[in-house]
């Protein structure tokens, strides 16, 4: 099924996560990965790679055999609840809540938690509520009351004995701890209510919990050693409602950890406990993850220990900026491949230097694997619709199509399988052809629509970058979109200032170059969109945004125009752009907005005296997408198109367009196109002008790539999208 679709090495009976939790799916006991010293692990990975598909499984998998809780950082209903009693919860505390309330219930192997550490913290900051008398205070405590529910009913020590950190404060309910404050005269709040609870808090504890409070929040900063004031000093931090307040918001982690570690830890624990505990924490990239992550990396890069496993995700391949203290990484956090094999060995670096160390020495990067082309083809062939011969031509062409718009991205490979079941390629098709298939979703009551209107919403519109601002959260697919015809910086800026004019906010090329790293999709040296998957789709959006495509000549006009206004002359392109000069790139935009007739031209006269020069110069030009409509390049590369002209100009047209196929990635190449390239290569070397001979070295490299459909020109995008054996 797809929930598990290029997991299974992950979430298998030996793979990476039965060891890191120290268990299988199946219960059966496993040596465990690293420790004391548990590294947080990061999946790695842009839109549709996975992360949340792959924490889903691990969840589904795992948790009946280990204490495993699935919490999703980027859901507005922690804020929300937060919201009621702003003075005394916050996202942070709530989510806390929600992942210690499911751990109390949980009923596997060693049974379910207490959390007295956590409880006390959080009864402490209770003290902010609204209202702030005792009554209002106690409701608000009654919040957590669940958090010892295990040991009132089942007498069982949080690590510390038989119910002896609870003795005495749990005979009755919570309320009844502050019950007797309604009748004192507590003098102004909050500092009255605060002492009352502190005071009730220490005189009913059992000798171990106060000697294990006193370890705990004797430790918080400023405290001196003195619990009382540690607790004092966690419930005014918490109002400060600034970075005090995420100070607080991190030692309640600690705490939460810290109990979940007593559990283990103890006589009882030790006998009946197995594996790790492990938080599963999705979109670990907002505002709420990261401080959950830095609260964790910022307690074991101090020497706290614990064992509870955490897994979150990352859209960045660095893992993120929080973790480098915003500068550029020194040394990468280890990584692991899953495609390369088993975990690599990891330890916290010890080599340290002034100041403290980089929270990413605290990581391990798990790059979330592309599917093979095995993967790919059993996905594919699993939801087709048996309309033809096993192996038909249909069916290998929907593949091939697949693979090179998908990239092997696993979200894309799923839905582009789903909406081509039944499709058929129409003849010479173009790979974008399948993105007008129909997709509707399984259990959605939403129409049908475009398999590429799903894409763009799941990848680009539910995954808007965390950092974008609200006022472009409109703009941003538009921009992209026009975008998509692009190379460099320079080349977008001009798009950009054309599509924002009369915005008050303006994003720059660099400003959108940072915001599509900070999602997670990778760059490249000569698309400014450098996934070659997400370009298709936008460029396949702008040129249905208006009829005839409208809006994709425009853009190419304006970008063509640009650069006949820049001197070329002798003038090379910027250092860092993704043309050689500024020539190559005007002729780029021009070939694909109607001037085939007038590259051709400047091609053929620019050729005697430069073979290598003119062959690199080609490639460039010859680098782009196909338009919209009927496609004629293939039986123009063989001469099937009638065009005027001597013998010279009429071969490279036709060499043109053979390249042309064979840059564009979107369609087989093979060895048609192969020969088609040799035949004119060597037509064009026994030719009488300059350098000519040349060009027999070049029919061999290009027919050899070509036949393996390679690209001809290599960039960073489309050097992964060959032949998938």
């Amino acid at each position: 099924m797809c929930e598990h679709l290029g997991f299974d090495e992950l979430i298998g009976e030996q793979g990476f996560f039965a060891r890191l939790l120290g268990r299988s799916p199946s219960g059966g006991g496993r040596e465990p990965l690293y420790g004391p010293d548990l590294p947080v692990v990061l999946l790695t990975g842009g839109p549709g790679m996975g992360k949340e598909r792959l924490l889903r499984a691990v969840h589904d998998r795992f948790a009946t055999k280990v204490p495993v809780i699935y919490l999703d950082c980027g859901s507005p209903v922690y804020a929300d609840r937060a919201a009621a009693e702003p003075g005394a919860r916050s996202a942070a505390t709530e989510v806390l809540v929600e992942a210690a309330g499911r751990l109390c219930t949980w009923q596997g192997t060693g049974g379910s938690f207490a959390f007295p550490r956590l409880f006390t913290g959080l009864a402490m900051i209770a003290t902010g509520v609204a209202d702030g008398s005792p009554n209002a205070v106690a409701t608000e405590i009654e919040r957590y009351e669940e958090l010892a529910q295990r040991q009132r009913l089942r007498g069982l020590g949080a690590g510390l004995g038989a119910g002896d950190f609870w003795r005495g404060l749990l005979g009755g309910t919570i309320r009844n701890l502050l019950a007797a404050l309604g009748g004192q005269a507590l003098g102004p709040y909050p500092a009255a209510v605060v002492n009352a609870l502190l005071d009730a808090l220490f005189e009913r504890l059992a000798p171990k919990g106060r000697a294990e409070l006193e370890r705990i929040y004797g430790a918080y900063p400023g405290a001196a050693g003195q619990p009382k004031h540690g607790l004092r000093n966690l419930a005014a931090d918490f109002q400060a409602d600034d970075e005090a307040r995420e100070l607080a918001e991190s030692f309640l982690f600690r705490a939460l950890r810290e109990d979940l570690e007593a559990a283990y830890a103890s006589a009882v624990g030790w006998l009946r406990r197995v594996g790790r505990p492990g938080l599963l924490l999705n979109h670990a990239e907002s505002p709420l993850g990261e401080r959950l992550l830095c609260a964790v990396l910022t307690d074991r890069r101090s020497g706290q220990r614990d064992r509870v496993v955490i897994v979150g995700t990352a859209r960045r391949a660095d893992g993120g900026t929080f973790l480098h203290g915003g500068l550029p990484p020194v040394v990468p956090p280890p990584e692991f491949r899953p495609a390369d094999g088993g975990p690599p060995d990891w330890s916290r670096r010890t080599d340290g230097g002034a100041g403290p160390a980089p929270l990413a020495d605290g990581v391990l990067l798990l790059r979330m694997p592309l599917l093979t082309g095995d993967q790919l083809r059993a996905e594919t062939e699993r939801r087709q619709q048996r309309v033809e011969p096993e192996g038909g031509t249909n069916r290998r062409r929907i593949d091939a199509a697949v693979a090179r718009l998908s990239g092997g991205r696993p979200h894309t490979v799923i839905r582009l399988a789903a909406a081509t079941a039944a499709f058929r390629m129409p003849a010479d098709a173009n790979d974008r052809d399948i993105l007008d298939a129909p997709l509707r979703l399984p259990g959605n009551g939403d129409p049908e629509r475009s398999v590429a209107d799903a894409l763009l919403q799941e990848l680009v519109l539910d995954k808007l970058p965390v950092r974008l601002r609200p006022e472009h959260h409109d703009q941003w697919l538009d921009l992209l979109t026009h975008l998509s015809v692009a190379h460099d910086e320079e080349c977008a800026d001009v798009l950009l200032r054309h599509h924002q004019a009369g915005h008050v906010h303006q994003l720059t090329a660099h400003d959108v170059s940072e915001l599509l790293t900070d999602t997670g999709w990778p760059a490249c040296e000569r698309h400014f969109i450098g996934d070659f998957g997400l370009r298709q789709l936008l460029v396949h959006r702008l040129y249905g945004l208006r009829p005839g495509g409208a809006a994709w000549y425009a853009d190419h006009h304006l970008l063509r125009d640009h650069y006949a206004g820049r001197p070329a002359a002798g003038e090379d392109a910027p250092s860092g752009a993704a043309f050689r000069s500024v020539t190559a790139h005007r002729m780029n935009h021009h070939l694909v907005s109607g001037g085939v007739d007038d590259v051709v031209g400047h091609l053929a006269a620019t050729l005697p005296g430069r073979p290598q020069e003119w062959c690199a110069e080609l490639l460039e030009i010859a680098q782009a997408p196909y338009p919209g409509g009927a496609d004629a390049r293939r039986e123009r590369a063989q001469g099937l198109v009638a065009v005027d002209g001597p013998a010279l100009r009429r071969t490279v047209d036709q060499l043109l367009h053979a390249v042309w196929l064979c840059e564009e990635r979107t369609r087989p190449t093979g060895k048609e196109t192969a020969e088609t390239l040799a035949t004119l290569l060597r037509l064009l070397s026994i030719m009488e002008f300059d350098g000519a001979r040349q060009l027999g070295r070049t029919a061999t490299e290009w027919s050899g790539l070509a036949a393996n459909e390679q690209p001809l020109l290599r960039c960073t995008c489309s050097a992964r999208l060959g032949r998938r054996r």
